[in-house]
């Protein structure tokens, strides 16, 4: 088997739900050894969401938990206990990276601050995750995805494709911008690491939820500053060209150039309307870009996802057919490049999910390990590695340690 890139990189991951677990899960798809901690008895919040098999709550069936853990060991552990945080400190000696997403208020208060953490391991890097920073003051305050991307401004600009404000705000599908600081949280974590790799010594990663969302507008974003402009969902009035609905789905389709109108009026088949006085130059189109979109749902409810979209491809202009899972899952383009991938687990049996985001030729990634059940790897992190017994392991649930 080809060595990974992150072979010997070890990784204790304190956070729970999306960005933490996203960012740990793509080094471990990296080849780190990741080590996830999770609560006794309750675990990562994300083992409660869903989806599920059937529709039916159960901790060790989240899709959501299953795809965010893959590649790493679970154990538990009860970082309010002392004899908890006292094991915790154990892992954090061992390891290259720390990746938490707790309140600066809450690592101070058990003394697991990045200042007291390098105290024992000057080598350690600790990637923090958190709403609004180790800083300023709102760097206590606790959020939800919703809180995040619209303190960034990104619901301010969604959707694009409606004249004005006269839409309200919408927030993006799923937990884009969870993924999104996850993957910013992964990209500084390795630059960190290739640093510590030089100089022998480890840092700080400070996530901003907030800032890290913030840089995906930012263009949109400098123009206030710059230009006194607050941009909105679409800050050019009387534009054509919008989401259509067709016959078997939707199509985005925007031309934003002459030449890129003139192929769509082609792709139409030079209908009467589209080849009128008031439409042939862009600024008639725009005065007139109510009925014009009119008519182009009229034309688009005529015709196929696919039939539009191949045409348009061959003229050279941009539509892109709006695409649900079972598009996505069954195109040739996805099957071809094996995207998808399957493996076995303990509670839900075979499952289908999506593999890594890039392929890499001399360190391919592989699935080594399913996502862990809640402590599944107690035994062997706490006796193999820590060098406690048995019966210890029985006196710390007992005593709900772990």
């Amino acid at each position: 088997m080809p060595k990974k890139a992150l072979a010997k990189v070890k990784v204790v991951e304190w956070a729970q739900f999306v960005s933490g677990p996203y960012c740990s899960k793509l080094l471990a798809d990296l080849g780190a050894e990741v080590i996830k901690i999770e609560k006794p008895g309750t675990g990562d919040e994300s083992r409660r969401r869903g989806p599920f098999p059937n529709d039916i709550p159960h901790p060790e069936k989240s899709g959501l938990f299953f795809y965010l853990n893959t590649n790493k060991r679970g154990i538990t552990l009860n970082m309010e206990n002392p004899a908890g945080r006292k094991i915790f400190k154990e892992l954090i000696q061992e390891a290259d990276i720390l990746i938490e997403d707790h309140q600066p208020k809450v690592t101070e208060k058990h003394g697991l601050d990045y200042q007291n953490l390098i105290r024992l391991n000057p080598r350690l890097i600790v990637t923090s995750i958190t709403p609004f920073g180790q800083t300023g003051p709102l760097k206590d305050l606790k959020a939800y995805h919703l809180n995040t991307y619209h303190s960034a401004g990104l619901g301010y600009l969604t959707p694009q494709s409606k004249p004005g404000t006269s839409r309200q705000p919408l927030a993006a599908g799923g937990y884009f911008g969870e993924y999104g600081c996850g993957l910013i949280g992964a990209v500084a974590t390795l630059g960190a690491l290739h640093a510590q790799r030089i100089n022998g010594r480890g840092q700080q990663v400070d996530i901003s939820k907030q800032e890290a969302l913030l840089s995906l507008c930012m263009v949109q974003a400098s123009r206030y500053p710059n230009e006194g402009v607050v941009q909105n969902r679409f800050h050019s009035q009387g534009e054509y060209g919008d989401i259509y609905q067709c016959k078997d789905g939707h199509i985005v389709e925007m031309t934003n150039e002459e030449n890129q109108w003139q192929a769509f009026v082609e792709l139409m088949g030079n209908p009467e309307w589209a080849i009128d006085e008031r439409y042939k130059k862009p600024a008639f189109r725009k005065e007139h870009y109510k009925e014009l979109n009119r008519n182009i749902a009229g034309w688009m409810m005529e015709h196929t996802k696919d039939e539009i979209y191949h045409e348009a491809q061959k003229l050279g202009f941009a539509v892109a057919p709006v695409m649900n899972a079972e598009d996505i899952v069954n195109s040739e383009q996805s099957k071809a490049r094996e995207f998808f991938s399957e493996a076995d687990h303990a509670e839900m049996g075979r499952i289908k999910f999506p593999s890594a985001p890039y392929k890499l030729s001399a360190s391919p990634w592989a699935m080594e390990r399913s996502a862990p059940l809640l402590g599944q790897h107690n035994e062997e992190i706490y006796c193999k590695r820590l060098g406690f017994s048995l019966q210890e392991l029985e006196d710390m649930k007992s005593n709900g340690i772990m």
